[in-house]
């Protein structure tokens, strides 16, 4: 059986207490930071801003993220920043 990361309307965003988040619809981990998350989405680039930020599960083949920390803020962007991955260069 093979997973597949679904496409088309599975983006969503929910923080809870902003003390705590899940993301679907995420094609990438750009890089992340106690400081930053950055994201690319269904729906665009996303950067989470905030402080103590911690990755606690990265399901790359659903596309699911979840982080905790202090969540300051979220911000979507349509623009190509040209940044290695984090995965390639883990494993590139």
């Amino acid at each position: 059986m093979e997973e597949k990361i679904a496409t088309g309307g599975n983006h969503r965003v929910i923080v809870g207490r902003r003390k705590q988040g899940s993301i679907t619809g995420v094609r990438e981990v750009i890089s992340f930071d106690a400081q930053e998350v950055i994201l690319d989405t269904e729906d665009g680039r996303l950067t989470i801003r905030g402080s103590e930020l911690h990755v606690n599960r990265l399901t790359v083949e659903k596309g699911e993220v979840d982080l905790e920390g202090q969540i300051d803020s979220l911000v979507y962007s349509a623009g190509n920043v040209n940044r290695e991955s984090l995965l390639s260069r883990l494993f590139g």
